[in-house]
């Protein structure tokens, strides 16, 4: 499948630091489903088009693709490697990633300039009405061209395929199209490859900042993006009340399981009394931010594998502006599956839906590094119960493409009693968010505490 790119803006070729991927080199990245390519076509000072080429395996779809899912032959025979929707805008996302954060080092000026933009793909999933498209680029800005593409232009009369060539022009800014096309390219498609968690929650409502709130088809496109009722409850209570709409008394909403997860793990970690403590693969900073304003914890440290993270949670912890935090919160860049010194010392280290992302061979060398080496007093420890992903309407597969596992309740406390016993810590466990009476909580928790010594 194929997304291009084009700009008319002179110098047209200012297009690459605006993306971050100079118009003579090729940049390819491999995906958990297949290889991203990058590349220009066309690089002058009039026209400029980068192109993002996404070569989908199908045979490692067919692995993945959960039981009971589609038609018999549908794990082998559809429509994914060839048709743009959510495998697209996973690799968007991945190949522009800084480009949608509207940072350019080299031409921060031009970074928020609205240009002359064309977003054209030559084959879209679009499952739903004809005006689907309009309905959801026009209120943007943009000029939309849909052209269905037949079943077989030798037989018109055998009708069409739920699939269209797309063009999206208009002048806006280059992050904003990005965005739209990262979270409108899934919606028009309708069918994401992917388990739908409560992350997806958040990624809606991160991307979707600044336009969907007032979007006419916000409804239409929070179900189609969301698909199940209570992630988009969640949503909903994010947004607040439609602006079109009056209500009397505005119900209090639910805090969302994301937020509930980190409160309580903040909680845990202040009752520890611990003074010094690690967020261990601390992601955008969002733990941290609650740690930071109680007193009792007199040094904070983030760490994290993705270089992209931590420069995300420095600008959202505001490190830079605030000179008082510099001797008080750090952010290293690490792999929990290797040990490291500078982990020592901590009185607490929380892993917060952490462990689900290693590869299962990793997780023993992340439980001797963090219990066995680093030996932090207090340990708390999240992650998704694989039971309760039959409440969000998935008989089984993952609730994140990213995920590399999921463990039951009895899987949890199997490997969580192991690690305590090797390494000298009591356990204790907690359920986060929801519990169904047959398939438990949402989110597991275990609480391990050092039986001797501390800090």
């Amino acid at each position: 499948m194929l997304l291009t790119l084009t700009t008319t803006h002179q110098p047209a070729t200012d297009l690459g630091f605006l993306l971050h991927k100079h118009p003579e080199r090729v940049l390819e990245r491999e995906l958990p489903f297949g290889r991203a390519v990058v590349f220009y076509p066309e690089a002058t000072e009039g026209t400029c088009t980068a192109a993002l080429l996404l070569e989908v395996d199908p045979v490692a779809l067919s692995r993945h693709t959960r039981a009971g899912e589609g038609a018999p032959l549908e794990p082998y025979v559809n429509d994914r490697p060839y048709a743009a929707g959510s495998f697209l805008a996973v690799a968007l996302r991945d190949a522009f990633g800084t480009a949608m954060t509207g940072r350019s080092k080299d031409r921060p000026e031009l970074a928020d300039t609205p240009i002359p933009l064309v977003a054209e793909l030559p084959c879209v999933a679009a499952r739903g009405p004809a005006d689907l498209p309009a309905r959801l680029f026009g209120p943007l800005g943009y000029t939309v061209d849909a052209e269905p593409i037949p079943l077989d232009p030798l037989f018109p009369e055998w009708g069409e395929r739920p699939y269209i060539r797309l063009r999206v022009s208009g002048t806006a800014l280059l992050r904003e199209l990005l965005t739209h096309l990262y979270v409108l390219l899934p919606v028009l498609d309708g069918r994401k490859h992917y388990y739908l968690g409560e992350a997806e929650v958040d990624k809606l409502l991160r991307h979707g900042a600044g336009w969907l709130e007032t979007h006419p088809e916000r409804d239409l496109i929070t179900g189609r993006f969301l698909r199940f009722r209570e992630l988009v409850r969640q949503a909903e209570a994010a947004f607040g009340p439609d602006p079109a709409e009056v209500e009397e008394t505005p119900s209090e909403p639910r805090p969302r399981l994301h937020d509930a997860r980190l409160d309580r793990v903040a909680e845990v970690l202040e009752a520890s009394g611990a003074a010094r403590v690690l967020d261990l693969g601390c992601g955008e900073g969002k733990l941290l931010r609650r740690l930071i304003p109680v007193p009792q914890f007199r040094e904070l440290v983030g760490v994290d594998v993705s270089d992209r993270a931590l420069e995300i949670a420095a600008e959202k912890l505001h490190l830079r502006e605030r000179p008082e935090l510099a001797g008080r919160v750090r952010l290293l860049h690490g792999s929990l599956a290797y040990r490291d010194s500078r982990l020592r010392g901590f009185g607490a280290a929380a892993l917060v839906e952490v462990i689900e992302h290693l590869e299962p061979h990793r997780l023993n060398a992340l439980t001797a590094h963090v219990f066995g080496d680093a030996q932090p007093r207090t340990v708390v420890v999240t992650t998704p119960n694989r039971e309760y992903n039959t409440v969000f309407g998935e008989d089984a597969g993952l609730r994140h493409a990213d995920h590399r596992f999921e463990w039951t309740r009895t899987e949890f406390r199997a490997w969580a009693d192991a690690a305590g016993a090797e390494y000298g810590y009591t356990v204790r466990y907690e359920d986060v968010g929801d519990v169904h009476p047959e398939y438990g909580p949402v989110t597991q928790m275990a609480v391990f505490e050092r039986k001797v010594g501390g800090v």
